[in-house]
């Protein structure tokens, strides 16, 4: 896995092209789309970590975003049509006020300008063509909601939400809560799960380095799952596991999702383990190339 440094102007599906050619990968996919407008960190899995990237897909997030009230545009940021603008007159003390009604478990719209589906299409090819479609308001966590800085039309926010969130659209609430209306101007995403903007590495430093360089960049497999515990097997309960089958481990340190590594402490993949001690395996790597660990827990 390369934690990447996304930049402005292109589309996280660009970035991850170009990552793709750099190291020469057969087999690439993101964990979680940036718009073009966004920058920040932006998790590419490689090979056998592709299948544990919903993991990361899943997991809250955290942004900085800049905003302009006092317009409102066609999708919700600055690169669409201004279609409304009105006076702003807001008081800091009102759009505070305003931000705190957005913390907590909410139910939003998504935006036409998305990548949801409708009848197999992207809702974004609908908005194109100028159609509306109705779609149902989804419930998102904003966990942390903070107002950074405001002067004149300006405000930023630090934002910690669920999976999901779009931050576009809690812009464009908060400045039609506020009377005025407001759109997105900047996005810049902070951290995902555990991971943060500080570990990433830019596409220009990328390019610039040699391979050797550039794979010392990369994470193991296992990097993704270091939230859940980690279970070590003996060879006979590898070799098990591995042709999918069920298998027992005395003294279970958790119930739930956890790592499992083999008597060689190579990452195997992840297994739900049940209440009785058995370990199911849920989704498990067919090579090691990348993925291996010293030590299980």
């Amino acid at each position: 896995m390369l934690l990447l440094d996304k930049p402005s102007g292109i589309t996280s599906n660009t970035a991850l092209q170009r990552v793709k050619r750099l190291f020469n990968a057969a087999k690439a996919g993101h964990t979680g789309t940036l718009d073009p407008l966004a920058t920040g960190l932006l998790p590419i899995c490689f090979g056998e970590a592709t299948k544990f990237s919903q993991y990361l897909l899943d997991s809250d997030k955290v942004y900085q975003a800049t905003a302009k009230l006092g317009q409102t545009t066609s999708t919700g940021d600055s690169e669409g049509d201004i279609i409304d603008s009105r006076v702003v007159d807001v008081a800091q003390w009102r759009l505070e006020q305003a931000i705190l009604q957005f913390t907590g478990q909410i139910n939003q719209l998504p935006p036409m300008y998305s990548a949801l589906k409708h009848q197999g299409k992207a809702l974004y090819h609908y908005a194109r063509r100028g159609e509306a479609i109705e779609r149902p308001r989804r419930a998102i966590t904003i966990h942390r909601l903070i107002l950074d800085h405001f002067q004149d039309d300006a405000f930023e926010v630090t934002v910690a939400c669920s999976k999901g969130t779009y931050i576009r659209v809690l812009v464009e609430d908060i400045g039609n809560d506020v009377g005025c209306g407001a759109h997105l101007t900047a996005l810049r995403r902070l951290a995902s799960c555990r991971f943060s903007i500080q570990q990433a590495v830019t596409l220009a430093q990328l390019e610039q380095a040699s391979a050797g360089r550039r794979d010392a960049y990369l994470l193991p497999v296992d990097a993704l799952l270091e939230d859940y515990p980690g279970v070590a097997l003996d060879k006979e309960s590898a070799f098990y596991l591995r042709q999918g089958r069920k298998v027992w481990k005395a003294r279970p340190a958790a119930e739930g999702i956890v790592r499992l590594y083999d008597d060689r402490h190579l990452f195997i993949g992840v297994g739900e383990l049940e209440g009785d001690g058995n370990i199911v395996p849920r989704r498990l790597i067919t090579e090691f190339s990348g993925a291996e660990t010293e030590e299980a827990g």
